[in-house]
């Protein structure tokens, strides 16, 4: 169904940024180098692109919807402001002392991560609330003063105020920000108690110093971005997607910019569930690979699973642990550096490894061109012949597979004594494995077999190692949809406006108290509700209500959804029944004898999206004749062979061709191995199935 308005949807990467434009004329799209040093530049470049492509002017977008790894990136480089915490007397060292778990077990010279903030940027002030929000200690006003004028003195552009058990009684909290409001104006200020309202201090500091961190400098960005897009002729709201999969207003994020960290994945991740309810697929591995990182994420009846924590800047190898914990409401998935700028080189064993350490695009892989002269995951897609050094990024950017030889055989090929292409191959193989290994991690971590999953592949890369990781995975399909070179825009274009609003509430469920959590529930949907209505006033909205639930002893929580009747008539009994039935779906049996009890209570406001129109079923028909064929190393047979290549629009609904083979687009190309077929549904999707295995 056309849109009814002209929408505009912008992913910036680490490499590319993704511009969509859709409306009633249809959909255009392009890919544009991400500009580092003013990230606004490549958006009103790749705007003024699409509105050209349409025959549109900027003046007519009425809505523009943003994700950006600014945020994210801001963290992982620390280069945010000069940012204080104030916290309570005796707990200075909490975000040092972490958790004092060993992510790495074994190692001996493991070195944990610095805190975001050093020990001299960390103040306290003589106060305690326990965990059921009574005073123990009362704040003094006074000394607060006095603080305030030491910040004032030391020039701080933010300050964090994480005080204990600030989820329980934020009035402390509150007053230290009317002191700063008096003394520091101007300065950034950000509590605890709004940002991430739950229990374990750790993660809640954590979070709290990291949206101070990046507060300012999003509030700067955010606000360019607004003139700059006024500017070109698209005065109109603009919106961002926020890591839980949803949209928020501008104002919003310029106040908690921490929700906008992994925005750009979880567009990605919607964008996946849209396409797997358009083909009735229950089970689907989301598979978005792009120019830096890699993200992989599992997608349940047509819904993508969620999470309450996570980890930024993960600075072990990715190690769980290694990172900084972000406990906000986020899509959960798992992001390695697996991407076509990814970075590879042989270590002291005189092994192959591919990334972390990405190119970007400033300057590139080895064939852009632009300074690179480290080979890069693109490097070797270009020597086995995946992709077309005329035709790349739909011709804007020229390959040089010269530059690429040069570099595999510099960094690769002559310490390994390979040739150019047995050194590509190499770092295919490293790069498709370490995302497969991923993969395989993140499923038993969820108790799920990948065998009974589709793939659903997007991002610009991503469809040049589907159907390789699909065959280390024992993935039978692979679908790529439409637009799959910026999926993760398209994304942004689907997504609910949303807001996730959590509280930490310890309850035993022997001590239940249904009244306590029946008020609970009616102010966490006030609050919800009225974030949601800041973006969207006049649209409907639908609220889902979870608890996280654990038996007493356990370290940690897993989500039960509550029916809406449930919500508003609290039960203990069938709250306990449905927590014993969700872990024993995750870990195949109950424990007996233990209390059950309740830490997090969360409600989620949303618009109504409409339906999905279900992809039509299309007539089998014959592939066309190939438009050329081209060498490339099949990764079936470990050999290269002659493939043909098809382009994207010239395969009608039905088409089916064997592989190997190539379908091209602007955006990305699929590649096709000599395992697989790809056959066109009727929607324009290819499937890369394997024959002899269920497909439409």
């Amino acid at each position: 169904m056309a849109a009814k308005a002209w929408r505009l949807g912008v992913d910036i990467g680490g490499t590319f940024t993704d511009v969509v434009l859709e409306g009633p004329g249809g959909q255009a799209s392009t890919k544009v180098l991400t500009t580092y040093a003013a990230p606004e530049n490549a958006i009103i470049d790749g705007m003024g692109q699409v509105c050209a492509k349409a025959g549109i002017n900027p003046r007519a977008i009425t809505q523009i919807i943003h994700g950006t790894t600014l945020a994210t990136n801001a963290l992982i480089e620390r280069r945010g402001a000069r940012t204080a915490l104030i916290t309570t007397q005796g707990f200075r060292d909490v975000i040092e002392m972490r958790t004092e778990s060993r992510f790495e077990q074994y190692d001996l010279n493991l070195r944990l991560p610095d805190p975001l903030l050093p020990r001299n940027r960390r103040y306290t002030v003589a106060e305690r609330v326990d965990a059921r929000g009574e005073v123990l200690i009362p704040l003094d006003r006074a000394e607060v003063v006095v603080l305030a004028e030491t910040l004032k003195a030391a020039e701080y552009e933010s300050v964090a105020i994480g005080l204990l058990h600030a989820y329980a009684n934020a009035a402390h909290e509150r007053m230290v920000a009317e002191v700063l409001a008096d003394h520091l104006p101007g300065v950034a200020v950000s509590l605890s108690s709004e940002v991430s309202p739950q229990m374990r201090e750790y993660e809640r500091f954590n979070t709290t110093i990291a949206n101070a961190y990046i507060k300012p400098l999003m509030a700067s960005y955010l606000g360019r971005l607004r003139d700059r897009l006024a500017e070109a002729g698209a005065d109109c709201p603009i919106f961002l997607m926020h890591s839980g999969g949803g949209i928020m207003s501008l104002e919003s994020a310029a106040e908690f910019p921490v929700r906008l960290v992994e925005s750009g994945p979880a567009g990605g991740a919607i964008f996946a569930a849209d396409i797997a309810a358009r083909h009735g697929l229950d089970r689907v591995l989301s598979f978005d690979m792009g120019g830096t990182t890699a993200k992989i994420c599992l997608i349940k009846d047509q819904t993508p699973k969620t999470a309450r924590v996570f980890e930024v800047a993960r600075s072990y190898r990715f190690k769980k642990g290694s990172g900084m914990p972000i406990s906000i409401p986020v899509i959960d998935m798992v992001e390695i550096g697996a991407g076509g700028g990814s970075l590879a080189h042989v270590d002291a064993l005189r092994q192959i490894r591919v990334g972390p350490e990405s190119a970007g695009s400033e300057p590139g892989p080895a064939c852009y061109g632009r300074g690179g002269d480290r080979p890069a995951v693109t490097d070797a897609d270009l020597i086995l012949g995946k992709l077309d050094p005329d035709d790349f990024a739909g011709g804007s950017i020229a390959l040089s597979p010269d530059a690429s030889e040069a570099a595999l055989a510099a960094h690769v090929g002559d310490t390994l004594n390979m040739s150019a292409e047995e050194a590509a191959w190499g770092v295919a193989e490293v790069v498709d494995e370490n995302m497969a290994n991923a993969a395989r991690v993140h499923a038993v971590e969820n108790g799920e077999d990948l065998a009974d999953y589709t793939m659903i592949a997007f991002g610009g890369a991503a469809p040049l190692h589907a159907a390789r990781l699909c065959e280390k995975l024992g993935i039978d399909r692979c679908l790529v949809p439409q637009g799959a070179g910026v999926g993760s825009a398209i994304g942004f274009l689907r997504a609910p406006f949303s807001f996730e609003a959590t509280r930490s509430v310890f309850m035993r469920m022997t001590d239940f108290d249904g009244a306590a959590i029946r008020a609970l529930f009616a102010d966490l949907r006030t609050e919800a509700e009225g974030f949601v209505r800041t973006c969207a006033p006049d649209d409907a909205v639908l609220t889902e209500h979870k608890v996280y639930m654990r038996y007493a002893g356990q370290g940690w929580e897993i989500p039960v959804a509550l029916p809406k009747a449930l919500a508003q008539d609290p039960d203990a009994d069938a709250i306990l029944a449905l927590f014993e039935a969700e872990y024993a779906k995750l870990f195949s049996r109950t424990v007996a004898g233990l209390p059950v009890e309740a830490t997090v209570w969360a409600v989620n406001a949303a618009t109504e999206r409409p339906a999905p129109v279900r992809a039509a079923e299309a007539r089998a028909r014959p592939a066309p004749e190939a438009q050329a064929i081209r060498r490339l190393f099949d990764s079936s047979t470990a050999k290269p062979v002659d493939a043909t290549v098809h382009a994207r629009a010239a395969l009608s609904p039905g088409t089916d061709a064997p592989g190997p083979a190539l379908v091209t687009e602007a955006e990305t190309t699929a590649i096709v191995p000599s395992s697989r077929h790809v056959r066109a549904l009727g929607d324009g999707t290819l499937d890369l199935y394997r024959p002899g295995s269920e497909a439409p």
